[in-house]
This record gives C-alpha cells, sequence and structure tokens, in this order.
C-alpha cells in the first residue's frame, strides 16, 4: 500500500526527548512500481524528524535482486545496491545520520549446507556491514492474509534443510531475523532451542494478526501472545525489536481513518504489547524499530518515535539508552 505524506500531515506533534540518541534497527529501502523509499525519503524520516536518529540497520524486501546469474545468488543484488546507498550516507554529504550501517540479507535456508555460497557472497558484497540473514517464515491459512514475500510453507523452521541451512549461520558469525505470525512463535522457540549458539531476533512482537479469521477475537490473540512471548524471552540467544505493529496485518485499520493516529492513540491502542515484552526480554534484549516505510502506512515517524518515548517514560535512563540505541548497536555490531 502506499503511503500518503499529505494525510500524515494532519496530525503534529512537538517532539519529545529531541537529544536522545536513536538507532532505527529496521527499515527497508525500494524503488518498487508505485512505491519509492530511498535515501532521501529515508533522510526525511530520520533526519528531518526532530528525533536524534543517529544510524540505522537495513533489513532485506526484495530490493534489486539481481536479473541475472544463478537463481540462489540473485538476492546478493539487493546487499550491493544497499551497501552502496550506505557509502552514499557514509560520505557525510546527506548528513550525520548513518544509514544502513548494518544489513540484513536474504538467504535461502533451505539449500542447506550449499547456501555457503549465497553466504559468503553477501558477506564479500558488504564486508563492513553485512550482519545477518532473515528468512520470513510468515504463513497463515486465512485466505484474507496475503503470503509474505518468501512465500514460505508452513512449518518452515522445522524442515529438515532449513536447519542445515540456518546451523551455517553460526559458522559465519552471522544473526538470524525471524518474520513470523504469532500462532508461530512456538516454532521459534523450538529453533532457538535448537541452536543456542545462533543470536535470532524476533521482529515485529512475532506478528500478532488482526485480519481474517484472526479478526475479532485481539483479547484470546494476546492472551495467548503473551504466554508464547514469555517462553521464548527464556531463550538467552533470542532478543526482541519491538515496533511494526501498525501494518495492516495488525487490524488496527488506522490507514482507514480521516485523520492519522497520534502518539497517544498508538500507545492506548498498542502500548500493552511493548510493556510485555519488555517485562519479558529486559531493556537489554529489546529495541524500538520503525519498520518504514511499512509502518508509515499508518503513522508518521515523529508521531511514532513520539509513541515510543511515551511508552519508555517509565524507565531509567540507561534503560531508555538500551531501548533506543545500546541494543541494537550490541546486537548489530555497529562501530
Amino acid at each position: 500500500m502506499a503511503t500518503n505524506d499529505e494525510w500524515l500531515g494532519k496530525v503534529r506533534e512537538e517532539i519529545i526527548a529531541p537529544d536522545l540518541p536513536i538507532i532505527d534497527p529496521h527499515h527497508h529501502l525500494w524503488d518498487f512500481p508505485g512505491s519509492r523509499y530511498m535515501l532521501d525519503e529515508l533522510n526525511a524520516d530520520t533526519q528531518n524528524t526532530g528525533h536524534n536518529i543517529r544510524a540505522t540497520v537495513f533489513v532485506e524486501c526484495t530490493a534489486m535482486y539481481r536479473a541475472e546469474g544463478p537463481e540462489h545468488l540473485k538476492p546478493v543484488g539487493e546487499t550491493e545496491f544497499i551497501n552502496g546507498i550506505a557509502a552514499q550516507s557514509a560520505s557525510g554529504l546527506y548528513g550525520e545520520m548513518r544509514a544502513c550501517a548494518g544489513i540484513v540479507g536474504f538467504a535461502d535456508l533451505t539449500l542447506g549446507t550449499a547456501v555457503d555460497e549465497v553466504l559468503e557472497a553477501h558477506i564479500a558484497a558488504a564486508p563492513r556491514r553485512f550482519r545477518g540473514i532473515r528468512h520470513a517464515s510468515a504463513f497463515d491459512d486465512s485466505p484474507e492474509v496475503r503470503p509474505t514475500h518468501t512465500n514460505p510453507p508452513p512449518g518452515l523452521f522445522g524442515l529438515p534443510k532449513f536447519r542445515e541451512g540456518f546451523a551455517r549461520l553460526a559458522k559465519y558469525g552471522l544473526s538470524f531475523d525471524a518474520w513470523l505470525y504469532h500462532h508461530q512463535i512456538p516454532e521459534l522457540t523450538e529453533l532457538a532451542r535448537a541452536f543456542p549458539e545462533t543470536p535470532i531476533i524476533l521482529d515485529h512482537f512475532g506478528g500478532p494478526l488482526g485480519i481474517g479469521k484472526h479478526a475479532g477475537r485481539r483479547s484470546e490473540v494476546f492472551a495467548q501472545w503473551m504466554t508464547d512471548i514469555v517462553e521464548l524471552s527464556e531463550c538467552p540467544n533470542v532478543v526482541a525489536k519491538i515496533g511494526g505493529i501498525n501494518m495492516a496485518v495488525n487490524g488496527f485499520d488506522w490507514h482507514k481513518r480521516d485523520t492519522p493516529p497520534t502518539s497517544d492513540e498508538l500507545v492506548a491502542a498498542t502500548g500493552d504489547y511493548y510493556l510485555h515484552t519488555i517485562d519479558a526480554f529486559g531493556p537489554n534484549r529489546c529495541m524500538f524499530e520503525s519498520n518504514f516505510p511499512v509502518d508509515k502506512l499508518s503513522c508518521s515517524a515523529p508521531v511514532l518515535w513520539n509513541a515510543f518515548k511515551k511508552i519508555a517514560q517509565g524507565f531509567d535512563a540507561e534503560e531508555k539508552a538500551a531501548l533506543f540505541h545500546d541494543t541494537a548497536k550490541r546486537v548489530y555490531r555497529l562501530g
């Protein structure tokens, strides 16, 4: 869905704690037909917001795959593209914020041990910035829930070939970003227990769904989600990105309103997801994420980061530093 800057501009707020350093650990860049989000747009949503966003981490989204060559190596084109964007940003000509200081790419882990060639190609394409792999597993049998971009089968994390490929990540010192839906969280917990040496990052709270057969069942979904999050948090190799809950699949329908939500409305609707996850994992294993431009469908960057700061108001300075900056810096090994 296309974002609408004019609509987003209907809500403007004074920036809270404008000096607080931030690393945004999850955003995308792309130039798709009818949808463009490149360095200029990213800068507008970071350096021009009033919030002190110092650096970002890019996460794969099928942008700029190679047009030619072996199929399994085509995703390396995305890393080549993003490393170029990162070099642009690192020149300092576009401001102080360092875009794509870390890069998370895609490799088909069902290749098994043959995935080594892909991992090595990603690292060679961005040796200073490549940090991990995301092989999205988000699957739901509700026809209203579109398959995620990797078109995964159900039970991806348990497939022998997937686990064979997953086992290769530790050899290269790479982390794994997990994008799934809420009812798949126990599958991720099993994976984390099986590979305790591999750092795993839970994206978007584990994708609590609010559409299709899950519509109208938010309390029921939330109750089970709470239990599953606590169980997952017992795996010390897992950390959580807290954000990415304003997508259409989450079912809050912000994008259908005449005006976008305020930060207070975002906190009222979603704050319990944040506080429960922080309570389970602890601030040192949580990091606020924008998930832009996907969440930009629902709210502007200034409003979103204001909401995060309101959610974090009860934490001390050290805990806030972890939530907004330090956890991301440590997990993605940013300079």
